[in-house]
């Protein structure tokens, strides 16, 4: 505000008026302008006051989805993202940036931050979800040809062997490992474990 003095008319306070506003949610700078005059119309001086509206208040930003969770390997992962509210700016959601990927098909411990800053140059907290991709799925052990096989003693037997699959490391035949052994000259029964 301002205050007034007239010599004749004393103190003309209540008549000072005020030209100009001030939005207080909205940062700028603002000028106000104060004018009076006395009961005999003569004017005083224009008096201005500029006020400045700053934004000090950092935005806020709130994970979607948990903070923490374990996906097995090879499974879909689609990320939830996060939201931003500034008490300026409002919804500033779309100017989230993240940093940091997940592999689903890799094992491993993976963390995306995500970071958010209103037009005021005010930065959030940053906010950060940990990913844990596990192998907890077993590889698929597959046999070529027939599980049980019948052939005279004194034939020549190969063995036709198996394949293995796994859901992350793919082909893994070559690490098959395998116990026992057919003596072909001798009548039983044998068991070849893959």
């Amino acid at each position: 505000g301002a205050t007034a003095h007239d010599a004749v008319d004393g103190d003309i306070s209540n008549l000072v008026v005020i030209n100009g506003a001030v939005d207080s949610g909205k940062p700028g700078v603002y000028n106000l302008y104060y004018s009076v005059k006395d009961k005999s119309g003569n004017s005083a001086a224009t008096l201005a006051r500029t006020i400045t509206v700053v934004d000090k208040v950092a935005p806020v930003l709130t994970l979607k989805g948990p903070q923490s969770l374990t996906i097995n390997a090879g499974e879909n992962y689609e990320d939830a993202g996060a939201t931003a509210h500034d008490n300026v700016d409002g919804d500033i959601s779309k100017s989230i940036e993240t940093l940091g990927t997940v592999d689903a098909n890799k094992p491993g411990t993976y963390k995306v931050s995500y970071y958010v800053k209103d037009r005021s140059g005010n930065y959030a907290a940053a906010v950060v979800r940990k990913v844990t991709v596990v192998d907890n799925v077993p590889p698929v052990i597959t046999l070529k040809g027939q599980p049980s096989i019948t052939i005279n003693a004194g034939e020549n037997y190969a063995d036709a062997g198996a394949t293995a699959h796994d859901n992350v490391d793919g082909d893994i035949t070559k690490s098959i490992k395998t116990t026992g052994a057919v003596d072909t000259k001798k009548p039983g029964v044998y068991t070849i474990t893959f």
